[in-house]
C-alpha cells in the first residue's frame, strides 16, 4: 500500500520500524500525533524545541520548513539525512518517518530496593471472618444489617456503617459463599467482603516525577510481597515539573491527561503485582501514595498554577485520606487512598516519606538528608530541628539538555574513567554504548576536571587531551569514537554540557550551602549525609565530592539508602503510628525559599565552579 493523502486536512504517516499507517491532522505536529496515537516519544521540555529528545527522521515526504531549534539540534549532514525534531516538524504531505529507539519512552533502570525497617504492625484495615444466618421467613433480616450485627458480635463498635459500593453487590456475594466471607473494616466502616480465604493486601505507591515504584504488601503480616518499577508515563508531556504544570494550565483537558497518564500506570502496576502473587486487585483494601507536590497535585486534579507563581504555595498540605475510587484506583470497593503532607509547592510527600524511613539515620547530630533528582529536596536536620529546601537541579542528571545523554538504560554508559591516552567505560547490562546517563556524565565531569581536560571554570582546554576536539566550531571531549560506536554517531561530552552540568551541580550545592548558613552550621560539623533515590544510589561518592556536587567529607560519613520514599510508604500502609508520626515530621519541617534567601546569587555562582566549595561567610539573613 503506497501513502496516500486522505484529504485536505490529514496525511498518512508509516512510523518506522513500529510498523504501523496512521493519519496526522493538518497543522499537527509530529510528536502532537504521535501522543494522540499513543506513541510514547520522549519530550522533555513539552514541545518547545529545547531538549532535543524527540529526534526522528523523515525518510519520505514533506515536512514544514525547519525551525531554529532543528537548527541547533543537528548538524548539516543530518539535516540534510532528514532528522527533525517531532515537536518542530508538521508533515505537508504523506510522509514515511523513522521512530528511533533513543527516542522513545524506554525501559530504564527504576530501582524499587531500600531500607529494610522493622515497625510494629498497625494496619488501618482489620480483617475479620463471620458466619451469617440466612433470612427466613421468620427472621426478616437486610442483608447489610445481618453483616453488620454479625461484626459488631465479634468487635462491639466496629460496624456502624458499609460502604455503598459493597452495599450494591452484598445479597449476590454473600449467597454465593454460603453466608460466609470476611469483612474488612476501615475504623468503623466496613470497606468489603471477600471469600473467607482473601488475604487483605495493601498497595504502597512512590510517584516520582521519572518512575514510578510500587509495592505489593500483606497487611495481615506487613511482608512485602512484590514490588515493580515503571517509566511515569506523563514524561511524554515534559520531563521537568515545571513544562508538566504548564502543560496542566496551558491546554484544555491538560490536567486531566496528565492525571490520567498516572492512574493508567498506577493501576496497570497494581494488576501486574497482584497477577504474581494470584490474587486480584479487588484484594487491596488500602493504599498510599507519596510524590512531589506538583505530582500530588496532578494526581488529585487539584489547581497547580500557584504551585508555578509566587509564594509556591500548595492547595493543600496536610495529610488526606480519599476513598481509592474518587482518585481513580481500581482496588476494593470502599477503600481508601491515604497521601501523606505536603512540606511545601516544591517539597513534597515523598521527600516526607523519606525522612520518615531514615529517621534512625537522623534522629542524633547534624545530618543532610538529600533525594537527588530533576527537583532534588534537601533537608538540614540538627538535633531533631528540620529545615528543608528544594534545588530545581533539572534534568541534566537524568542525561536530558546533554548532547549525548540518555537514561539509565541498557546500553547507557553508567561509569567513566579519563586515562592519560583515551577513555575507559562501562555500560547497562554491558551492552553496546548509545549514550550517557546520570552517573556517568556525573562520573566525566569529575574526571575532566582532575585530568585537566576542564578547569575550575568549567572551560574545556583545547589540546588538552587527545580526545579534546573542535568540531563545527564545538569544542569537545571525544568518549566513544566513530570506530568505537560501530557505525552510529560518536559519544561526546561538549562544552555546553559542562555548562548544564554545572547549573545543575551548583543549584544542589547552593540549597546545601544556604541550609548550613542558615542554621550556623559548617561543612565539618556535618555527622552523615545520607543520599536517597535512584539517582544517588548509583553516584561515586569520590567523583560527587570532587565536583564539588556533595561536601568535602570522609566517604563513611556518606550513606546511600536507595529509594527511602517508597520505604516510608510502606510503613505508612502498614502502620498507623508511623502514619501519624510522618504528619508530625511534615509539620516540623520549616522551609526555606533558596531564590528570595540573602546572598543566593553570590553563593550560586561559586557553587558553579567545579571542584571542593570554597564557603565564603556571608552574614546570616
Amino acid at each position: 500500500m503506497e501513502t496516500v493523502e486522505k484529504g485536505r486536512n490529514e496525511f498518512e504517516v508509516e512510523l518506522e520500524p513500529l510498523g504501523r499507517r496512521e493519519f496526522c491532522l493538518a497543522g499537527e505536529s509530529i510528536l502532537d500525533c504521535l501522543h494522540r496515537l499513543g506513541v510514547d516519544l520522549t519530550s522533555v521540555c513539552g514541545g518547545k524545541g529545547k531538549c532535543h529528545a524527540c529526534k526522528v527522521k523523515l525518510l519520505k515526504g514533506k515536512a514544514s520548513l525547519f525551525s531554529s531549534a532543528e537548527l541547533e539540534a543537528f548538524t548539516r549532514e543530518q539535516i540534510e539525512a532528514g532528522w527533525r525534531l517531532a515537536c518542530q516538524a508538521f508533515p505537508t504531505s504523506p510522509c514515511k518517518i523513522f521512530v528511533p529507539p533513543e527516542s522513545m519512552i524506554v525501559s530504564q533502570r527504576v530501582q524499587v530496593e531500600g531500607l529494610s525497617v522493622e515497625v510494629a504492625l498497625e494496619p488501618p484495615v482489620k480483617t475479620y471472618r463471620v458466619d451469617l444466618t440466612a433470612p427466613s421467613l421468620s427472621q426478616l433480616v437486610a442483608d447489610a444489617d445481618g453483616l453488620l450485627d454479625a461484626l459488631n458480635g465479634k468487635d462491639p463498635g466496629t460496624g456502624r456503617s458499609i460502604d455503598i459500593n459493597v452495599i450494591r453487590n452484598i445479597s449476590p456475594q454473600l449467597r454465593s459463599w454460603d453466608w460466609r466471607c470476611s469483612v474488612f473494616a476501615r475504623g468503623d466502616e466496613v470497606i468489603s467482603i471477600a471469600p473467607q480465604s482473601t488475604c487483605p493486601l495493601g498497595l504502597a505507591v512512590d510517584l516520582g516525577s521519572t518512575k514510578i515504584a510500587g509495592y505489593l504488601v500483606d497487611l495481615s503480616t506487613g511482608r512485602t510481597l512484590k514490588a515493580k518499577g515503571v517509566m511515569n508515563p506523563q514524561i511524554s508531556y515534559g520531563e521537568d515539573i515545571i513544562t508538566r504544570i504548564s502543560q496542566a494550565m496551558g491546554s484544555p483537558g491538560g490536567g486531566k491527561e496528565l492525571q490520567e497518564a498516572a492512574l493508567n500506570a498506577i493501576n496497570q502496576m497494581a494488576l501486574d503485582l497482584c497477577k504474581e502473587v494470584d490474587a486480584h486487585p479487588t484484594s487491596i483494601m488500602e493504599s498510599v501514595i507519596v510524590g512531589n507536590t506538583a505530582m500530588h497535585h496532578l494526581l488529585l486534579c487539584l489547581p497547580v498554577e500557584q504551585l508555578a507563581l509566587s509564594p509556591y504555595v500548595p492547595a493543600v498540605r496536610k495529610a488526606l485520606d480519599i476513598k481509592a475510587r474518587d482518585v481513580g484506583l481500581q482496588i476494593a470497593p470502599g477503600a481508601y487512598t491515604h497521601i501523606l503532607p505536603n512540606v511545601a509547592g516544591f517539597v513534597g510527600a515523598d521527600h516526607v516519606a523519606m525522612l520518615l524511613a531514615t529517621e534512625a539515620e537522623w534522629s542524633k547530630g547534624i545530618v543532610i538528608a538529600m533525594d537527588i533528582g530533576t527537583n532534588t529536596e534537601v533537608s538540614l536536620v540538627n538535633n531533631g530541628q528540620i529545615v528543608s529546601a528544594s534545588c530545581a537541579s533539572g534534568p541534566a542528571f537524568e542525561g536530558y539538555h546533554i548532547k549525548d545523554g540518555v537514561r539509565a538504560s541498557k546500553g547507557a554508559i553508567e561509569k567513566i574513567r579519563v586515562t592519560r591516552g583515551g577513555v575507559q567505560y562501562d555500560t547497562i547490562d554491558g551492552a553496546p554504548p548509545i549514550g550517557i546517563c546520570g552517573s556517568g556524565i556525573l562520573d566525566a565531569m569529575a574526571q575532566l576536571l582532575l585530568a585537566g581536560v576542564i578547569d575550575r571554570g568549567g572551560r574545556m582546554i583545547e589540546g588538552s587531551h587527545p580526545r579534546v576536539r573542535t568540531n563545527q566550531n564545538r569544542t569537545e571531549f571525544v568518549v566513544v569514537d566513530e570506530k568505537e560506536s560501530g557505525g552510529r554517531p560518536p559519544i561526546v561530552i561538549t562544552q555546553k554540557d559542562i555548562r548544564e552540568l554545572q547549573l545543575a551541580k551548583a543549584a544542589i550545592r547552593s540549597g546545601v550551602q544556604i541550609l548550613l548558613q542558615h542554621s550556623g552550621v559548617s561543612e565539618q560539623q556535618i555527622d552523615k549525609v545520607v543520599i536517597a533515590g535512584a539517582f544517588g544510589s548509583y553516584i561515586d561518592l569520590s567523583n560527587s565530592i570532587a565536583i564539588g556536587l556533595l561536601p568535602s567529607l570522609p566517604l563513611d560519613r556518606f550513606k546511600q539508602v536507595g529509594n527511602a520514599a517508597g520505604t516510608g510508604a510502606k510503613l505508612a500502609l502498614v502502620s498507623m503510628s508511623k502514619r501519624s508520626h510522618a504528619g508530625e515530621i511534615g509539620n516540623r519541617a520549616n522551609y526555606i525559599e533558596l531564590a528570595t534567601y540573602p546572598k543566593f546569587q553570590p553563593i550560586f555562582i561559586q557553587a558553579c565552579n567545579i571542584g571542593p566549595y570554597q564557603a565564603t561567610q556571608w552574614p546570616s539573613p
